[in-house]
């Protein structure tokens, strides 16, 4: 499983969106966008125009967590607009089979976000049709938040339902991870990694980001899941 980072532009300038994204390439794989409309988290951000507009200067491709109401009806835009990743939160969600499909026809990866207190257990039998499970680990809503350790056997959990599955689901950390907490988070089971502050509160944000990504990358090579693939 290869370790991957998409910092999340929530904590950049949104003034210099063009120049915050260029700061974070080549070193990351992702640019993670948080969308949120005011109504399913207490704050508004940026929506689809804005997205469309990154679109044509990221030479990253977009990770879009939707963190928004009726992502059944908004989120397969953000696919068709070109996001090679968008995430809608389960709890939103209508006809999630449905919409996951539609967000694969329309040529982005699928994935589904689980707040910190939702289970996974319920959703389980959703796996095949998901190409990613993101874990919440703070409350949505706002970037900057301490890291809530006890999430972190519902990400072994997690790794466990997507190693009976079979699939090749990624598994996604956002919320508070940095160098003090990533390690924690790999050895549980994530593999794809949303830092916020840890890399664009760094003074050198490509050192910030290979640094992050050395630290999962020792931490997944220890860890018992991944040893088991």
């Amino acid at each position: 499983m290869a370790v991957q980072i998409s910092p999340s532009i929530l904590n950049s300038d949104f003034a210099r969106l063009a120049d915050e994204v260029a700061a974070i390439s080549p070193a990351a794989d992702w640019v993670h966008v948080d969308v949120m409309d005011n109504h399913f988290v207490p704050n508004l951000t940026l929506g689809l125009p804005v997205v469309e507009s990154l679109l044509k200067v990221s030479e990253l491709p977009l990770d879009c967590h939707l963190m928004i109401q009726d992502p059944d009806r908004w989120a397969p835009a953000y696919a068709e607009a070109g996001a090679k990743s968008v995430t809608f939160h389960i709890e939103a969600a209508a006809a999630p089979i449905r919409l996951a499909r539609n967000l694969r026809a329309a040529g982005a990866r699928a994935g589904m976000a689980l707040k910190p207190a939702t289970a996974i257990e319920p959703y389980e039998d959703l796996l095949p049709e998901l190409d990613m499970v993101l874990i919440m680990s703070v409350e949505p809503g706002f970037g900057g938040q301490k890291f809530l350790e006890s999430v972190l056997p519902k990400v072994r959990r997690t790794r466990e339902a997507i190693a009976r599955h079979g699939g090749q689901i990624w598994l996604q950390m956002d919320g508070g991870v940095s160098a003090e907490t990533i390690e924690r988070c790999a050895d549980a089971g994530a593999d794809v990694f949303v830092a916020g502050s840890a890399v664009y509160a760094a003074e050198d944000r490509d050192r910030a980001v290979r640094e992050l990504r050395a630290m999962a990358e020792k931490a997944t090579s220890d860890a018992s899941w991944a040893c088991a693939h």
